[in-house]
């Protein structure tokens, strides 16, 4: 279905690939995904595994809408520990990190990791595209406004359109930018939850299909247990496994080539369900 050079291993994933998130930090959106120690990160990195993850994505600086910021020095500590307590467990699952710092993502490299996964799509610091080319790692783009603290006072999308229109034309600047620096592996994340409204994201979604088809590059899509199912539905992130199910189904029949997800284990028997129609 697509494949990733990861540090000169080739790895295919045959059908739409699910990435297991785990974070090191004490204050992410839901609860259940945060490890405290690397004892911790290790224990749930065999869970995911053996649930069907394809991917593990490491996080150690929350981007909840109004989170707290993290200084350079502690997330690089967070994730370099947590890069290294998944490869005591495995050396083969590609691991994701998800910082928009390129010292950051340069340390999480050395230290195991082969994927960056920036939420900022390459904004947030000048360095970053520079690393992208220069160590050849699959990159995840995503599109956001601002930062985690400031993202939901900028969604006014109407200079361009719509959100769809906005994120597409992003994607399309962003991807000659990093091509033209000599990076390869570009993966879009049309950013659901990050400078967008509840009816954006929902925009967004009907209108995946024409994202992923504009595009080549494969698209992740990352929508688990969101404020798009629980605010609407008047829940928890804790209670709308059942929502997150069917807007992943729902993504993979778009075009997704990746979704990420708290849960690997219902996400593997959605994606099994598809293939056998």
């Amino acid at each position: 279905m697509f494949s990733l050079n990861l540090q000169g291993r080739l790895v295919e994933f045959p059908r739409p690939a699910i990435m297991a998130i785990i974070n090191a930090t004490d204050d992410s959106f839901y609860s259940a995904s945060r490890c405290a120690d690397a004892d911790a990160i290790s224990r749930r990195t065999e869970q995911v595994i053996s649930e069907g993850a394809d991917i593990i994505d490491l996080g150690a600086y929350s981007s909840r809408p109004g989170a707290e910021e993290v200084s350079t020095e502690a997330e690089m500590r967070r994730l370099v520990d947590a890069v290294k307590a998944v490869r005591r467990v495995s050396r083969e699952i590609p691991i994701s990190v998800d910082t928009f710092r390129a010292s950051v993502a340069q340390a999480a490299l050395e230290a195991g990791a082969d994927i960056i996964n920036d939420i900022s799509g390459g904004l947030a610091d000048p360095e970053m595209d520079a690393l992208i080319a220069r160590e050849n790692t699959p990159y995840v783009m995503m599109h956001m406004r601002g930062t985690p603290q400031t993202m939901q006072q900028l969604t006014d999308y109407s200079a361009e359109g719509s959100v769809t229109a906005a994120v597409m034309t992003f994607f399309a600047q962003r991807i000659a930018e990093l091509t033209a620096k000599g990076a390869t592996q570009v993966i879009l994340d049309p950013g659901f939850g990050f400078a967008k409204t509840l009816e954006q994201n929902w925009q967004l979604m009907r209108e995946l299909e024409l994202i992923c088809r504009t595009f080549p590059q494969p698209v992740l899509v990352g929508i688990s247990r969101k404020s798009m199912f629980y605010k609407p539905l008047g829940l928890t992130p804790a209670e709308v496994l059942p929502a997150t199910i069917t807007a992943n189904i729902l993504a993979i029949q778009a075009g997704a080539k990746i979704i990420r997800v708290h849960d690997p284990a219902p996400a593997l028997q959605s994606i099994e369900t598809l293939r056998m129609l």
